[in-house]
């Protein structure tokens, strides 16, 4: 077939929504076309391509890692083109879904009392909200824009930061008249210490202790996959956790949770980045609307 005789943008589009529908079949209604064809018009890219997309040894829809990259370079390009017809037409008006992956505490406490302000502003974006504390891998989860907390490793990803936030160790008054309240690392032995129920970058609780830096390990009866359950454990009374600061501020003020072990707090702080993958590229209007709005009224202190 000649070169410019080759619907490049059209294959891409089916492929993206191969990939996004999970299998050739959900594609295939997506597309208004039937399984055969779309099945086809993959087999037809990768013979050109030179390169395996798309396992189908198993039942179970898997991409080959060359999938995963042409993936993710079509959806910047088939974004690019919208963008652009968009901007010749409708004043680049940002359009469409977005795919945002934060922790539940970042919704609950930055998010959710903002949200409406953002769709106001853009009436042609929805949003597309997946909360989970652990670290996602972008391109596979289909994600535009991920609020992570904590280091960032070295990657392709383009992060702008949100602000940073102190930690601190509460419980509930009800908690800690029944078990007295820690005040010393030693006095932690005696105690409920609520944790995560996944490894993080640093598995305990940093402390001071006679001048030196030691982490304490979360020991207890309760383990949760995010900050906001932790949290809500806090306030029942089911032990001591280690928060955030901005998630926990309201409940000091209001006397529902106690800061305990401050004289040992080491005065480290959590980061916050909203990631997304950048290669170079123009960002989608969408997207960098997004990524704006979380700049300017998405900052966590």
């Amino acid at each position: 077939m000649a070169r410019s005789e080759i619907n490049r943008s059209g294959e891409m589009e089916v492929f993206a929504r191969v990939v996004e529908q999970g299998g050739f079949s959900a594609a295939a209604r997506a597309c208004r076309m039937t399984p055969s064809a779309v099945s086809k018009l993959v087999a037809r890219l990768e013979a050109r391509l030179g390169a395996r997309l798309v396992n189908r040894s198993t039942r179970a829809f898997q991409l080959t890692p060359e999938g995963c990259a042409f993936y993710e370079r079509a959806t910047r390009i088939l974004a690019d083109i919208e963008d652009a017809e968009r901007g010749a037409g409708a004043g680049e008006q940002p359009v469409g879904r977005i795919r945002l992956n934060t922790s539940a505490s970042y919704a609950s406490h930055v998010l959710a009392p903002v949200l409406l302000e953002f769709l106001e502003r853009h009436p042609g974006v929805t949003l597309d909200l997946i909360q989970t504390d652990m670290v996602v891998d972008l391109l596979s989860e289909r994600t535009d824009v991920a609020v992570r907390a904590g280091p960032l490793k070295s990657s392709s990803l383009v992060a702008r930061k949100l602000g940073d936030t102190p930690m601190v160790v509460v419980g509930a008054p009800a908690y800690l008249a029944r078990f007295g309240e820690p005040k010393t690392v030693d006095d932690l032995d005696g105690h409920n210490r609520l944790g995560f129920g996944y490894v993080r970058t640093i598995d305990g609780w940093p402390m001071k202790a006679n001048g030196e830096a030691v982490v304490i390990p979360t020991v207890g009866r309760v383990t949760a996959s995010d900050g906001e359950a932790l949290r809500r454990l806090a306030l029942g009374g089911a032990g001591l956790a280690r928060l955030a600061g901005f998630t926990v501020r309201d409940d000091i003020a209001a006397g529902r949770l106690v800061p305990v072990l401050e004289d040992l707090n080491p005065g480290d702080r959590e980061t916050f980045h909203a990631i997304h993958t950048g290669q170079g590229g123009p960002l989608p209007s969408r997207v960098r609307a997004l990524l704006d709005f979380l700049a300017e009224r998405g900052k966590v202190s």
